[in-house]
């Protein structure tokens, strides 16, 4: 096996976003392999929900205690893979000047890994200090007195913005569109709590497998059109006061019924003016979308930093940046002097990776020109024309509407066990029918489009790159979907054409 990495290191998201910050929002000891009972037991986590930093410790530990940098080439970044039908093999290059063959080859390229940053007019004319927050210098930024300006306000802006406040002369924040965000409530971790999850780790992860998004948010089997007013704030209140994301768990109806959910996006709306000193400001930071339809997010005082004297928001949906100039942007006809701006703009989600790798497969047909209306997978793993590729949280699987460490996990171990059956049958050869393939798309858009996800232009239906089809991609639903993977295995691999 070999495996290729373009970073100095491993850990892959955690390694590259290390903005200010930079923290998981799933409790740390949910956010963690389960393949090795040793290990579950030996590592101690130290806060609720872990830094970055403290990731990466894990991610490290995890490569030495389990021998898996011998298979690494880091600093190696691959530009194409190539099927050859006549040998059954994939050839890979990279810009290292490697090439290798393999039977099968798997592609774990991250579905946030592909930095968006908008081609703003001017980009290049700016001389001050600019960074893309995936992909932050690993010695740090010392923005110490400086005047510093930060585009976005998604879930990484809404975790780097009061550590950039706390550290800036003056933070200007600029805002095409605002975001739900709820308190963390970030706690050192109890260690009694700790032993007793470990005492009973299978009971612990049960809420989180189960759970609809693979995650626990203490979900609430009440339907939310039934309760009185009264009782839907309580349960808000609630859960507010306990911190996390519980709050998209208060009703079973929450995604699907509008009314259930506008009394969610009320509820919020009402802590950020309560909490927002300056009306004029609390207004602008009031989102006007369903709760959900864009990624929620957990925070640390993000609504109280606007309280501070050196926040200014600047309010770009009506009149977008204009330009970057020699000193900072100029927005509706007013230049804003900064000597660093933060590009908090995302990713080319779910398949920006992957289309920027040139991949053929039979009779030499590429990934990009068979996903040019919108990504075709079955299962999220394979894809049809493209024999023995595997696509780990692909587009058509949970992914990113999942805790994404048993979302990769399960991945990976369906992988594994295939390639086992394959050998041990003396098969060559997997391929997802073309049938598969598009019942598996029409199956992911029908359940999608019983919610209210698909009813506004987010990164989950790729509306923040221009010219990207307008397609939700993740599969709703992980118990559901991990039912339906072993369905798949058990039934000899239905779908798929298996050949010798």
């Amino acid at each position: 096996m070999q495996v290729y990495e373009a970073g100095t290191g491993i850990g892959g998201t955690w390694f590259w976003n290390r903005y200010p910050g930079a923290r998981c929002d799933v409790e740390s000891l949910a956010y963690s392999y389960e393949f090795s009972k040793d290990l579950e037991q030996e590592w101690n986590w130290t806060e609720r929900y872990a830094s970055q930093p403290e990731i990466l410790k894990y991610a490290n530990h995890v490569a030495d205690r389990f021998d898996l940098r011998r298979d690494i080439a880091l600093e190696t970044r691959v530009e194409s893979a190539v099927y050859d039908e006549a040998s059954g093999r994939w050839t890979v290059r990279t810009d290292r000047g490697d090439e290798v063959t393999a039977q099968y080859c798997i592609m774990a390229t991250g579905c946030l890994s592909a930095r968006n940053t908008p081609d703003f007019p001017g980009i290049d004319r700016y001389r001050g200090q600019h960074f893309h927050t995936g992909d932050w210098p690993e010695e740090g930024v010392d923005l110490a007195g400086k005047r510093v300006g930060i585009i976005g306000t998604g879930s990484t802006a809404i975790q780097a913005i009061p550590i950039l406040a706390e550290e800036s002369g003056h933070l200007f924040v600029f805002q095409r569109t605002p975001n739900f965000s709820m308190p963390a409530r970030n706690t050192p971790m109890d260690p009694e709590y700790q032993a007793r999850v470990k005492a009973n780790y299978p009971a612990f992860r049960k809420p989180f497998i189960s759970g609809m998004f693979g995650l626990d948010f203490n979900p609430n089997d009440r339907i939310g059109a039934t309760a009185t007013d009264a009782e839907r704030r309580a349960e808000f209140e609630a859960r507010w006061a306990a911190g996390g994301l519980g709050v998209v768990g208060a009703f079973a109806d929450l995604f699907v019924n509008p009314e259930v959910n506008e009394a969610a996006a009320d509820f919020i709306r009402g802590q950020i003016c309560e909490t927002v000193a300056d009306p004029e400001v609390a207004e602008l930071l009031l989102p006007d979308t369903p709760v959900g339809c864009k990624r929620p997010c957990a925070d640390t005082d993000y609504f109280e930093t606007y309280n501070r004297e050196n926040v200014t928001l600047v309010d770009i949906r009506k009149s977008p940046i204009e330009e970057l100039t020699e000193g900072g942007l100029r927005v509706n006809g007013c230049e804003y002097d900064l000597d660093a701006i933060v590009f908090a703009t995302g990713f080319d989600a779910m398949t920006g990776a992957l289309l920027r790798i040139d991949i053929r497969g039979r009779e030499g047909r590429t990934l990009q020109g068979k996903w040019a209306e919108g990504p075709k997978t079955f299962l999220g793993l394979g894809v049809e024309s493209f024999p023995n590729l595997f696509t780990i949280t692909g587009p058509g699987s949970p992914s990113v509407l999942a805790n994404m460490i048993p979302a990769i996990e399960q991945h990976v171990n369906w992988i594994a066990d295939c390639i086992t059956y394959m050998s041990g049958r003396g098969l060559a050869r997997i391929e997802a029918t073309e049938e598969a393939e598009t019942a598996w798309v029409a199956h992911v858009n029908e359940i999608a489009h019983r919610t209210i996800y698909p009813t506004c232009n987010s990164w989950y239906v790729g509306a923040n790159i221009p010219g990207k089809p307008r397609i939700f991609t993740p599969y709703l639903g992980f118990p559901r979907y991990v039912k339906r993977c072993d369905e798949v295995a058990a039934s000899g691999y239905e779908g798929f054409r298996l050949e010798p």
